[in-house]
């Protein structure tokens, strides 16, 4: 009787579910890839990107401008020996004057005076100048030898006036100084700028003659006429002050 309980005890544990060996366990489920997050953070990457280098190129956005070397005067124009090329931003809302244009710039003149450094905006030349207050423009026509050989635009110049044989019974003295001027002071001025040159005929062959306007006080202005019409009057180049 013994036996046969053990025996049916032992029957009764071998009758539970046994558990299965290691290798017989389940598979476990693959690891599940999101394409969709990789290919949006590429594309937050390139985005990224992108709008670096915008800020760069817009940062870079420049232009070849005008920049003058020398002091402009009113009334004159640039020339290829007073100008040169400077990159400038081209979002900064002034109206540069592009490199390729000074050829059509060289055509107008100064509305007032431009200081060496410069860069040349729009505004500050017109087909005309503007008048300053107090001053006069004067044209003179000048023979070969009454002007310095190199006289151009935007210089300053001194003018004599300058007797000739028939005009005063005075003389020069030992210095080379002409002692016919007038006691008012009008037979000299001190100081002028030279709106234009325009020459009449090549100096070469011909007289060399020049049609030369000057800016002066208008208080001169009669005199220098005056000096001219009579062919009396030389100008020097001067320094300005």
């Amino acid at each position: 009787m013994k036996i046969q309980e053990r025996t049916g005890a032992g029957a009764g544990r071998s009758a539970a579910p046994a558990q299965p060996s290691v290798g017989d366990r389940l598979p476990s489920p693959p690891r599940e890839r999101k394409p969709a997050l990789a290919a949006l953070a590429v594309l937050l990457i390139l985005l990224g990107a992108l709008g670096a280098t915008m800020l760069v190129l817009q940062v870079g956005d420049r232009v070849e401008a005008i920049q003058v070397t020398a002091d402009i005067k009113p009334g004159a124009s640039i020339t290829e020996d007073n100008i040169k090329v400077v990159m400038v931003n081209d979002d900064s809302g002034a109206h540069f004057v592009p490199w390729d244009q000074r050829a059509s710039l060289m055509k107008l003149q100064a509305k007032s005076t431009i200081y060496s450094g410069t860069v040349v905006v729009g505004e500050m030349f017109g087909a005309k100048a503007q008048m300053p207050e107090g001053k006069a423009s004067v044209g003179l026509a000048l023979k070969d030898g009454q002007y310095y050989a190199d006289i151009k635009s935007g210089d300053t110049v001194a003018a004599y006036r300058v007797g000739t044989s028939g005009s005063s019974s005075s003389s020069s003295d030992s210095s080379g100084k002409d002692s016919s001027s007038s006691s008012s002071g009008n037979g000299f001025i001190a100081n002028a700028s030279v709106e234009n040159v325009k020459g009449e005929g090549d100096a070469t062959v011909s007289t060399g003659g020049k049609s030369i306007t000057l800016l002066v006080d208008e208080g001169d202005a009669a005199a220098l006429a005056s000096a001219s019409s009579a062919g009396e009057v030389a100008l020097v180049g001067i320094t300005a002050k």
